[in-house]
Formats: structure tokens, sequence, C-alpha cells
């Protein structure tokens, strides 16, 4: 379950190195690193696909 949903993130943002662990692209990401439009879609996919996982979808 948890890999269908990584996968699924990959092939949305596949410029992304998104490793192993999810929460790693949340805690490791550095603020104004990407435009800010690109900044609020990135991290709310990521989190999106988390909170997917955790309620198992």
């Amino acid at each position: 379950m948890a890999g269908r949903v990584c996968s699924e993130l990959a092939l949305d943002l596949p410029d992304e190195d998104l490793g192993e662990y999810l929460y790693d692209c949340i805690d490791l990401y550095r603020m104004g690193s990407k435009p800010r439009c690109e900044e609020v879609e990135y991290l709310g996919m990521v989190q999106e696909a988390i909170d997917r996982i955790e309620r198992g979808e």
C-alpha cells in the first residue's frame, strides 16, 4: 500500500528525489528552495501521500 502511494507520488513529481521515507521529504526540506507556488504544491502533495499511507488507502 505505501509502495503504491509512493509510486503514484513519484509519477506526479518525476524530477524530485523522494527518497525512501516521505517524512524526510518534509523534515529535510529547506523553505525557499523552490518558487513559492511550486513549494506549496510540492509540500502539499507529499503531505497528502503521507496522510493516505497513515489512513491505509
